[in-house]
């Protein structure tokens, strides 16, 4: 991804359950949220350092998806975002590269 595409707006929902990103190329990502928990990025929910590449798409499509909700939101620097989540979880830093690519549009 370019250094140059980043995110212009990010909202959160836990009541339709989905995460929005509008970039600036204008692509909006629409991300369930159960998804993203389940991909997490940090080195505890990927297994070890050799995982941390290793990611589960199909868990955006998950039809027995449990509720998920975020407390909270952070930016970090100006490349990724930290996640609170209700279950207190808050160690995943999710890169722009990262959301790009787990965006579930890419994997249908």
């Amino acid at each position: 991804m370019k250094d140059s595409i980043f995110p212009t707006s990010i909202e959160v929902s836990n009541g339709d359950q989905v995460l929005e990103i509008t970039w600036s190329d204008k692509k909006k990502s629409v991300y369930p949220l159960y998804g993203l928990r389940v991909n997490c990025p940090c080195v505890m929910c990927r297994g070890g350092h050799s995982n941390m590449a290793k990611f589960e798409p199909e868990a955006f499509f998950d039809p027995d998806a449990s509720d998920i909700h975020i407390r909270n939101i952070e930016q970090v620097g100006n490349h990724a975002i930290k996640i609170t989540w209700a279950d207190g979880h808050n160690s995943g830093m999710y890169r722009w590269e990262t959301l790009r690519y787990l965006d579930p549009d890419n994997h249908k």
